[in-house]
């Protein structure tokens, strides 16, 4: 999950969400976060972006990974930001969708983090997670935000990413999960756990 930076009094910026979701794609939320803040100290808003030279944009995010590729996808999402929106990234999914290098974790962690509309943001830990503890079983990211959407209410949709982000990198981890200290675990079904600890 990217950092969310803000703008003093009003709430995450959707343009610093976005951009940093990008970012984050593939790469530690440490090298996202330093990355996404040296990045906004130069350009942050589409049109400062799109002012600003590819090898900046590229040295400033820098190790991010698919550095090179996400600065590409960042000056064109900059580009029809300013072309289509007068500049302000659309708070609707199919419009994020559309943009560039934009897939439905993008898109759904941006309405949830920016605008705080009902999203469930699937990343491997949200899609692990609940189909190892045998709340639903699905195979692909899509399957899994459709049958949590369908489980699980609403006012718990933007949330549920962080909360399993966090559970699943400590406690739920892919390979030995540490299943000694979950505070579930007589609840989990331990779906495809050959060992844990």
């Amino acid at each position: 999950m990217p950092s969310v930076t803000r703008i003093a009094g009003n709430g995450p910026d959707p343009y610093r969400v976005l951009i940093s979701t990008i970012i984050s794609l593939r790469t530690k939320d440490e090298v996202t976060i330093a990355a996404s803040e040296r990045l906004f100290s130069i350009a942050d808003n589409p049109s400062r972006m799109v002012e600003t030279a590819p090898s900046a944009i590229a040295e400033l995010i820098y190790p991010a990974g698919f550095y090179r590729t996400k600065t590409d996808t960042i000056l064109k999402i900059s580009a029809i930001l300013l072309e289509k929106y007068c500049g302000q990234v659309p708070d609707s999914i199919c419009e994020l969708l559309a943009l560039p290098g934009v897939g439905r974790k993008t898109a759904n962690l941006t309405l949830g983090l920016a605008f705080g509309i009902p999203s469930i943001c699937v990343d491997t830990h949200v899609h692990r997670i609940p189909n190892r503890a045998g709340w639903i079983r699905t195979v692909s990211p899509e399957q899994t935000e459709d049958a949590l959407m369908r489980i699980l209410p609403k006012k718990y949709w933007i949330e549920i990413n962080t909360l399993l982000v966090a559970f699943g990198k400590e406690i739920c981890t892919p390979v030995s999960p540490w299943c000694s200290r979950c505070p579930v675990s007589e609840w989990c079904k331990q779906v495809g756990v050959e060992r844990h600890r």
